[in-house]
């Protein structure tokens, strides 16, 4: 029996594969191979051919941070002539120009600020949640969880049950990049580590929050970096179990520091298939569009990829790299089904409100 066969058994049969099997699926198995047994084990998951996307608004609060990781091209100092923070006035037209598309998702990220402390945050969300009561206040990111703690003279665990209990209700996986400390330390090295980003998730899924996880690839990591990363989500998510989704995206090279070249889309359909593989206890695996562009997210949807994400009313970061696909939820709707699927659009937590 050779190895496909041997693995593809053990999969069939539900037994979550190793570390080795999964390096080999990424570097040696042939790429149609993967992504047919990404694309069966999709259809096992989700039998009934539905395609989920989430009407969501990404509003960056600030563009300053103190992280300055060597792949962002959005991050300013706080002395930069384009460097900003949002007025409240702002952010509330922001929502509700999403409300008024029918948006029920807002990830609002902003990076380190520093001076931003919690009542920033409570006041905010206090008043979302009050004018908004419709939208899923889906914001931040594990590495401002803990810069939020800090400058507030909070542990970690206060910081996060004033933020639920001011209207924060999940926290979406950025700042994952790879769970990889020495691939960290490169692109990344004023940001928290691995074990820390996976603190806060696991801390948001005991309060009862749901998150998503990410991964982004193509920088400076290994195949076993990759493969690291996958495992570490997996484990956590045996644990806790409050990861709703999982989103690898590729690195975006240009205006960045680190610079380098973008994954192909052979390299990009080959990840998502093997987080498809591995991830056997994650529900959904989302198709990036916003990295990879229409046609390739729709391909990605035969490659063990059920969801769209989000219509994205507005997204800066990955737009300053000079990566600016854009899609209108008809867009997304035609989309799906043009690949055979039907489209639905759903809640945060996948809760599904209407199918097209």
């Amino acid at each position: 029996m050779d190895i496909y066969k041997k693995i593809k058994t053990k999969i069939d049969t539900r037994q979550p594969i190793n570390r080795e099997e999964a390096l080999w699926f990424l570097t040696k198995a042939d790429l149609l191979k993967v992504g047919q047994l990404a694309d069966e084990i999709r259809r096992k998951k989700h039998p009934e051919k539905r395609v989920t996307f989430v009407v969501d608004r990404n509003v960056n609060y600030s563009n300053i941070c103190e992280s300055q990781c060597r792949f962002c091209a959005f991050y300013r100092k706080g002395g930069e002539d384009d460097a900003y923070l949002l007025d409240i006035e702002t952010i509330f037209a922001k929502v509700q120009e999403l409300v008024d598309h029918d948006g029920t998702q807002l990830l609002m990220q902003g990076g380190l600020h520093p001076t931003l402390e919690i009542e920033w945050f409570e006041n905010l969300f206090r008043q979302l949640a009050e004018r908004f009561p419709q939208v899923q206040i889906h914001s931040l990111s594990p590495a401002e969880v803990i810069h939020i703690a800090k400058l507030s003279g909070l542990t970690m665990q206060e910081c996060l049950q004033r933020l639920q209990a001011a209207g924060l209700a999940s926290v979406p996986g950025g700042g994952a990049e790879i769970l990889v400390d020495r691939v960290r330390q490169e692109i990344s090295p004023n940001k928290i580590g691995w074990e820390k980003w996976a603190w806060v998730m696991e801390e948001a899924h005991r309060l009862g929050m749901r998150t998503t996880a990410t991964m982004m690839f193509g920088s400076k990591e290994t195949p076993e970096d990759i493969i690291e990363h996958l495992f570490r989500i997996r484990e956590i998510q045996e644990r806790s179990g409050g990861f709703t989704a999982f989103i690898p995206w590729s690195y975006q090279p240009d205006n960045t520091e680190l610079g380098g070249e973008s994954a192909s889309g052979i390299e990009y359909l080959k990840v998502l298939a093997v987080s498809r593989i591995v991830l056997n206890n994650i529900e959904n695996i989302q198709a990036s569009w916003v990295t990879q562009g229409a046609r390739m997210a729709q391909v990605a949807l035969f490659f063990g990829g059920n969801d769209l994400g989000g219509t994205m009313l507005e997204e800066n970061v990955v737009a300053a790299a000079g990566c600016s696909f854009q899609m209108s939820q008809e867009e997304i709707v035609e989309l799906v089904r043009g690949a055979g699927f039907t489209p639905a659009r759903r809640t945060t937590e996948y809760q599904v409100l209407k199918e097209y």
